[in-house]
């Protein structure tokens, strides 16, 4: 598929969305008008993130006093499903990430509910599932429905049915899913951001949930270094934050 022949398939699927209209007006915008500021400060938040980073498996013992290596082992069964039914979707999403950061994050606040942006395969999704169905909670997922690849079907394709139970997902972009996720819930355990990587969409979504976060609650965002909006919400809000290297990219986490 040309680039030209996505963008029109793109923009066709909207048209028949009318729920995501709003987000159609901010996508034009922001890849014209504000086009520049999707990469604002990333030299910078990059340089800051490469001098503090430490290892996976470093940030859960220092943060949660836990050791990851137990969770290759205690899932390895429904991690290697999962891969399987990766390979075979017919749409490329996100693949796997710091999924112990994520389970370890749920298990140190004994999570009831937890808050995440971003589903794609649903690799995270599962994470936080794995340890939310140990005490009957609830994950909230805000994505948006893949339009260029007609790829709606597949999003969160890997996670166990035996997991759905305990996950409600919003299928609209964030300014549309976080206000009817708040409706249903005003407070989380964890927060995980892996949706809208501009500068501007960050600093909104991190802002509308940093209130909603209890006490102790644990706090992660993927890709910071995209730009340096999670650098420039802690240095705002005084936070003093680990960052997290992951197969060359870098995952923001902090306890509230």
């Amino acid at each position: 598929m040309t680039e030209i022949s996505r963008v029109l398939k793109t923009f066709v699927a909207y048209l028949k969305r009318p729920g995501l209209y709003p987000e159609l007006g901010r996508k034009i915008i922001k890849n014209t008008v504000n086009r520049k500021s999707a990469f604002k400060g990333k030299e910078k938040t990059n340089s800051w993130a490469a001098s503090v980073a430490v290892s996976q498996k470093e940030a859960v013992s220092r943060l949660f006093s836990m050791d990851i290596d137990d969770f290759r082992r205690q899932f390895a069964e429904i991690l290697q499903e999962a891969d399987r039914k990766e390979k075979e979707c017919p749409i490329k999403m996100g693949g796997p990430g710091a999924l112990e950061l994520i389970y370890y994050a749920c298990e140190f606040t004994k999570a009831e509910r937890v808050l995440e942006t971003g589903v794609a395969y649903g690799w995270s999704s599962m994470a936080a599932l794995l340890s939310l169905e140990k005490r009957n909670g609830t994950l909230y997922s805000s994505d948006m429905p893949y339009l260029a690849q007609d790829g709606d079907q597949f999003v969160g394709c890997i996670v166990p049915d035996k997991l759905k139970e305990y996950w409600k997902l919003f299928r609209f972009a964030d300014k549309e899913s976080l206000p009817k996720i708040f409706a249903e819930s005003s407070s989380f355990d964890v927060f995980h951001y892996d949706s809208d990587k501009s500068y501007n969409g960050r600093m909104w979504a991190y802002n509308e949930v940093y209130g909603r976060l209890k006490p102790g609650a644990v706090f992660i965002s993927d890709d910071i270094g995209d730009n340096s909006a999670y650098q420039d919400f802690c240095d705002k809000n005084n936070i003093k934050t680990t960052v997290v290297e992951y197969e060359g990219k870098y995952i923001g986490v902090f306890v509230k």
